[in-house]
């Protein structure tokens, strides 16, 4: 565990009650003053939000990023996050992202034919973000 060397203040580990959490595993963390909280018994919506996410970041960033180190992980996370948050369309939202309303359809023929996008990468190409010029 390197949670001393991450400056890091852990009180509680979250987790679900998959059998593959024995005894031994809860031990660990309870030796080192980690309070164990598992979540509800058949509540299989209250993982959902956490798991979706992961799921997420695992497969459009770490699936497709060679992470050198730490510190690299947590800059690309944080990225992640934002992108997430502030770019990413998400279904739910009908293509809104969360911190960011969807903005009205422009229906007018002329502005149509002048649109001026620019792209800017992040990440280092792997997510691209597209904006109006001002």
């Amino acid at each position: 565990m390197d949670l001393q060397d991450a400056d890091a203040t852990v009180r509680h580990l979250i987790r679900d009650r998959d059998s593959k959490f024995t005894g031994a595993f809860d031990a660990v963390f309870e030796a080192e003053g980690i309070e164990i909280v598992t979540t509800g018994i058949r509540v299989p919506r209250m993982n959902s939000t956490m798991e979706r996410w992961v799921q997420t970041s695992r497969h459009e960033l770490l699936d497709r990023t060679l992470i050198l180190n730490h510190a690299h992980l947590l800059h690309a996370l944080g990225e992640f996050e934002s992108i997430y948050n502030q770019h990413r369309p998400h279904r739910t939202l009908h293509s809104a992202a969360p911190l960011r309303p969807l903005r009205e359809p422009i229906t007018e023929p002329d502005r149509l034919d002048h649109l001026d996008i620019r792209r800017r990468d992040r990440l280092g190409g792997l997510f691209h973000e597209y904006a109006h010029a001002a």
